[in-house]
């Protein structure tokens, strides 16, 4: 089987995200061929029904569609900001998802790791952003699931997870994601 392109959300854009660090840490347990791309969040603008209908398709807007139409699954990191998921990753969903029938979602496997400093581990935004990707019809990975609450006692003095039994649960998220994608690729 060929590599696949496999594009990664933050739900953060903190410079010294929780998530960002999470994601980071995961990225290169994926197997040598598979190729992890963090897509940016900060500038995509908010989605307005009326820019596709206008044609007047920001060019963030563009960028980031064309991008996720060349990525094969994705990875979603979020905090859980109110119970909820944050503001730009609904957006992105939104922005991604039109105009309607031509989707970047459709049919690809998707992951979530919620990330907390927390007991809660992001539960509510890990659960709401799995209603939103089934509406998108994107094959969700189930088990194991992924809530990592806690994080900050999971940083060694060096900013880094070091922790051997947190990266043997990262690496059995990562395994059972790439077992989805290749079911669904």
């Amino acid at each position: 089987m060929a590599g696949k392109n496999i594009g990664v959300l933050v739900g953060s854009l903190r410079k010294d995200s929780y998530n960002r660090l999470v994601a980071k840490t995961l990225a290169p347990l994926f197997p040598k061929d598979y190729h992890v791309n963090f897509i940016k969040l900060d500038d995509l603008s908010f989605y307005n029904q009326d820019f596709d209908d206008e044609n007047r398709v920001p060019e963030s807007w563009q960028t980031f569609r064309k991008t996720m139409q060349s990525i094969d699954a994705v990875l979603f990191v979020t905090p859980e900001y109110n119970r909820s998921v944050p503001a730009v990753l609904k957006n992105a969903l939104d922005v991604g998802s039109r105009p309607y029938g031509q989707s970047v979602w459709d049919k690809k496997p998707a992951a979530i790791v919620s990330v907390s400093i927390g007991g809660i581990s992001g539960f509510g935004a890990n659960h709401h952003l799995r209603q939103s990707l089934t509406f998108l019809n994107m094959p969700t990975l189930q088990q194991p699931e992924a809530y990592i609450g806690h994080v900050a006692s999971l940083i060694d003095e060096n900013g880094k997870i070091t922790n051997e039994n947190t990266l043997k649960f990262f690496q059995t998220i990562v395994d059972a994601f790439v077992e989805l994608i290749r079911r669904y690729n």
